[in-house]
């Protein structure tokens, strides 16, 4: 998994009743774009995160949820 500063990362629910959360990357820790990254969700929290097999980057700035899987 490789981002940038600005990407979007998408954490897939995995229960029934868990929707998708999207988070902005605001630094990348790693090294070539590798995790960890340091994220912001919607509501300013802001976290470091490791992202598992559940979660997939969508490059660039879009705003707004992404579209399918």
């Amino acid at each position: 998994m490789h981002a940038n500063r600005g990407d979007r990362l998408v954490v897939h629910g995995r229960t029934v009743g868990h929707h998708d959360r999207v988070v902005e990357i605001i630094e990348v820790i790693g090294t070539n774009g590798d995790p960890p990254y340091r994220v912001r969700g919607e509501d300013g929290h802001e976290a470091i995160m490791s992202p598992g097999p559940d979660s997939v980057v969508r490059h660039g700035k879009a705003t707004g949820e992404p579209s399918g899987r």
